[in-house]
């Protein structure tokens, strides 16, 4: 990148192909430091970042309306309002008086917001069933906290909503199966950091180099003449002149 004056004004010349040339003969830098980072990442995400486990639970919503001893069918329009409940009964499954008590039942040590950010709510494929997934170091404490959900929550709900009930459809079981953290995306993301600061670093480089590199670069970015050629007896056979411009020295009296 040079700058210089054209009708009092300055601007920048930005040479891509430089740039380009700059960044292909050192591509192994880049290589080299997305194999360092992503080496990195790796060695992160398999010895620093504990394992997390997780185990589900599953729920089914039950919205019928009763008489008596009759029970009406469902409708569809039942259904839907049973999906909708779904969202409503995420929001009290992770209140605290509902979490205290779950935490009470397994007499597990942990806190509100610890056993809060542990579950994860959400319909199956938009229907009226709802999944519970505790995610934990625990593999064992994971499927203690969700089976006590599955006992808890349905009490929860008919306490709170009139006419409405969950049915446990399925229990959580131990998983000894980590979900956390992914080695592979650790990876892949230190490779891509690591190589992409590379290349931005090349190009910063290869912008703020003023290095006179070949005849065709003086001609294009100077208004000077070529007087002469020397020739760069320590290069190599396809670089094998060098120019130079050299202020005259004043005499000496």
């Amino acid at each position: 990148m040079k700058k210089e004056n054209s009708n009092k004004q300055d601007y920048f010349i930005i040479d891509f192909l430089h740039i380009a040339r700059t960044v292909w003969h050192r591509i192994w830098i880049v290589i080299l430091s997305g194999v360092i980072i992503g080496a990195l990442g790796f060695c992160y995400a398999t010895f620093l970042i504990p394992p997390k486990y997780s185990s589900s639970v599953m729920l089914y919503v039950n919205n019928s309306s009763l008489l008596g001893n009759t029970t009406f069918s469902i409708s569809s329009s039942e259904l839907t309002a049973a999906q909708g409940l779904v969202k409503t009964y995420t929001v009290i499954l992770k209140n605290r008086t509902t979490i205290n008590q779950v935490i009470e039942k397994t007499g597990l040590d942990y806190t509100y917001e610890q056993v809060y950010h542990m579950i994860d709510a959400k319909s199956v494929n938009e229907t009226e069933v709802l999944r519970v997934t505790v995610t934990n170091e625990d593999p064992y404490e994971a499927a203690a906290i969700a089976n006590c959900i599955a006992e808890v929550l349905p009490d929860r709900i008919s306490d709170v909503i009139e006419k409405s009930s969950m049915k446990v459809v399925d229990l959580g079981v131990v998983n000894t199966k980590k979900v956390a953290p992914s080695i592979t995306n650790y990876t892949q993301t230190g490779v891509l950091l690591g190589g992409l600061a590379a290349l931005i670093v090349l190009v910063i480089l290869a912008l703020l180099d003023g290095t006179v590199h070949d005849e065709e670069y003086v001609l294009k970015n100077f208004d000077y003449p070529i007087l002469a050629k020397v020739p760069n007896l320590l290069g190599t056979p396809e670089k094998s002149y060098s120019y130079y411009y050299q202020k005259k020295k004043p005499n000496k009296e």
